[in-house]
Formats: structure tokens, sequence, C-alpha cells
């Protein structure tokens, strides 16, 4: 029996590191791809994820990609993805910059461009949701469905901005302030609202229960600013961080505190990854932890983790279930109202809060940017039940081609004096965010 054990062990290692290889390796040639042609890594990543799955590489080689993905137990690649994430969102915390949102200059646009850019695609991903839930998710408990419909369509992804903004060099430019700073507050009020949802999906919209959960995850939360982070901030004075250095007695310290959060959250029936998160925010103001972190921490995570869960992604969006011109309709219709709910909000807003119309345009644009973020919160919707297949690939589609449009659109709306003569070629980390 023990002997049967062991060689069971083995095959399945053996299958994961094959798995993990192919993973790699079609990562960093399709980032390096994404690069050459000005676009970020994450979306040559998030891509490679794509033609890995079924839509591709299993239309290719049906029985080699089932050998490779299918034939053996899925559970190290959904477990691996799963700590990427974590550490991904505790990295996401980490850099998020509240001073941002105190700052006097431009706070009038940098609040209307929240408001809008949340309401007015929230608006139409309800509905949205709401008029394709018979046709798309039937089954499906309607409100559950369109709210989750409806974050996706109001989701900014802050970490590949903060890479674009670098490599054009908005970083310190007004745009560049308002809009990470607007895209930061819009994604803070995005998993606030993706608790909720995460909460009614679990309950069956039982209100005493979800309002018992929340009222918990306040509870966790106060906790955690008003407890854990002087004792976590006096444990980080303890060790010396100078010229980046991360010792490793401190990185061991904060792996504890971070899968320690992601496992209350994850009692609390929120989600693991909102933990990380909360972990990050609780170290956020220690810009030479972010620096260490960076320096130690963050290759690994972008070389092996991110690729790990782009590629489960890509396993899960099949092209071809959608089979009829009717789905490929609702797609598209998906796509274009997903589009311009946020452009058109954050343009509108832009233009109200004084900014003329190229750069209210590259705000709307910019705020477009969705990949990593958007591809987090469809698979928290896909594992929760709320998110069909078809539309799981919807809302893959979307995401990507919005990022895809990204730097596109800023070279052709941007002021002139803003406009990139060249392509910034700086060391930058893979998906490094705005320090």
């Amino acid at each position: 029996m023990q002997t049967t054990g062991f060689h069971q062990l083995e095959t399945l290692l053996f299958f994961t590191l094959g798995q993990l290889m192919v993973i790699i390796v079609a990562a960093r040639l399709m980032g390096s791809l994404a690069q050459r042609l000005a676009q970020p890594r994450a979306v040559g990543e998030i891509i490679a994820g794509l033609l890995l799955g079924p839509s591709f590489f299993g239309s290719l080689a049906p029985d080699l990609f089932h050998g490779l993905f299918k034939a053996g137990n899925p559970t190290p690649l959904m477990i691996m993805s799963q700590i990427g994430l974590i550490l991904l969102m505790f990295q996401v915390g980490l850099e998020f910059d509240f001073s941002t949102l105190k700052e006097k200059s431009h706070q009038k646009a940098t609040l209307l461009i929240t408001a809008f850019g949340i309401s007015l695609p929230f608006g139409i991903g309800f509905t949205f949701g709401m008029l394709s839930q018979p046709m798309l998710a039937s089954g499906i408990d309607p409100l559950a469905y369109s709210l989750f419909i409806a974050i996706a369509f109001s989701i900014t992804a802050v970490p590949i901005l903060g890479r674009i903004l670098m490599e054009f060099e908005l970083t310190r430019h007004k745009l560049g302030v308002i809009t990470i700073t607007a895209a930061a507050a819009n994604d803070a009020i995005g998993w606030v609202l993706l608790t909720v949802v995460a909460a009614i999906a679990n309950h069956q919209l039982d209100t005493q229960a979800v309002l018992h959960q929340i009222g918990w995850l306040f509870s966790y939360l106060i906790a955690a600013f008003w407890l854990i982070k002087p004792l976590l901030l006096w444990l980080v004075n303890q060790f010396p961080l100078q010229d980046a250095r991360l010792p490793a007695d401190l990185l061991a310290i904060l792996l504890v505190v971070i899968f320690g959060s992601a496992m209350i959250t994850s009692q609390l029936g929120i989600f693991a990854i909102f933990g990380g998160f909360v972990a990050g925010l609780l170290l956020h103001q220690r810009r030479d932890l972010v620096l260490a972190w960076d320096a130690r921490v963050n290759d690994f995570l972008s070389v092996f983790f991110l690729p790990i869960f782009f590629t489960f992604t890509g396993l899960r969006t099949d092209i071809g279930s959608l089979m009829s011109v009717e789905l490929w309709g609702w797609c598209t219709l998906l796509v274009g109202l997903a589009f311009a709910g946020k452009l058109g909000g954050c343009y509108v807003a832009a233009r109200w809060a004084g900014l003329n119309q190229k750069e209210s345009l590259s705000i709307g644009i910019m705020m477009n940017t969705r990949a990593l973020m958007e591809l987090i919160v469809i698979n928290l919707g896909h594992d929760l039940g709320i998110i069909p297949p078809s539309v799981f690939t919807m809302l893959v589609i979307m995401a990507v081609t919005s990022t895809l449009l990204t730097a596109p659109g800023l070279r052709w709306w941007l002021p002139g004096e803003l406009k990139p003569h060249r392509v910034i070629q700086k060391p930058l980390a893979d998906h490094q965010e705005v320090p």
C-alpha cells in the first residue's frame, strides 16, 4: 500500500512538473512578444494561458492536451494558483498608496471619476445581467448573477494600469495621478461590493446571514487595523531593511501573517485572497518594505505563480462554448457595453471636472484596463457557480480586449506633449505598480 501511494505521488509530481515547465516557457515567450509589441507583459501571459487551453492547444493536439492538463489531478495547479493570488493581493495592498487619496489637487476630478467610473458601468452591467440571465444563465440566481456581471464591468486592474503609466512616463503627471488614484479607490469599492455579492450568493438571499457575515468581516478589519497592525509594524522595525534587503526571518513572519489572514477571511465565507489584500494594507506605509518585497519576492511571483493563474484561467476558457451566432452576438454586446460604460462614465466625469477632451478620453481609456483583477473576479464567480462557462469566456475576452486597447488608445488620444516618442525599455518588474 505504501509503495502504491508513493508511485501515485511520483506520477502526480511528474505530470505537475511537466505542466509547470510548459506554463513557464509559454508565459515567458508570449510575455516577451507582448513587450516587443508595446503591450504589458501580463497581456502576453494571459494570451499564453488562453493558447494552452482547450480553445487552441486542445483543438490542435487534443490527445497531448488531455494527457498534459486533463488526465492528471488538477488540484496542485489550483492550490498553487490560489497561493499565487494571495501573495499577489498582499503585494497590491502593500503598494496601495493612501496618500494619493488625500491629495487636494485634482481632488474633484478624482472623486467624480471614481463615482462615475463605478456607477455607470455597474448600472449597465446589472441591466445586462438581468436581461441576459434567462438566455445565458438559466438556473442561476438572477440577482447574484447580475451583481457579479455589474462588478466585472466596474473593475480596473490597478497593477497593470500602474505598469502602463510607468511605461508612458505618466506617474507624476496629473493624468497619471488622477487615474491611478481613481482606479485604486474604484478597486477598493469593488472588493467591498464583491464580498457583499459573495455573501448573497453563499446564503441565497438570507438577509440575516448576509449581515452576520459582513459584521464578522468588519470586526476582523477593526481588529486587524487596531490590534494586529501596531504589533506587525513593531516586528518589522526589529529587522534592517537597508538596500532593499528582506531578512529571511521577516519574510517568514510576513508569510505567516498573509496566510493567517487568508485563512480568517476564508472561514468568514469571503475569499482567501481578500485576506492577503488586508495583510498588505496593514503595512502599506512602509515603503522600504515595499522595495524589499519587490527585490526578494516579486520576480518569483511574476515568473512562477502568476503564469499558473493565467493558464488556469485559460484552461477554463473555451472559445468553442460560443457555438452559435447568438452567443457571439451576446459576447459582442457584452464587450461593447463594458468598454462604453467605463469609457463613457470616466469621460463625462473628467469633462465635468474641467479636463479637456483628449485628457478625458485618455483617462477613460486607462480606466478600461481590466486584465488581472478582472480575471480574479470572474474566476471567483466561476468557483461560486454564478458565472456559467459561456459567460466566463465572454468576460475573459472582454478583459483581454480592454487591456489590449489601452496602449494603442493612449498613443492615439494622449495630448501631443505627452505622447511617447519611443518605446520605454526600462528594466521594470513584470507586474510592478506605480511606486
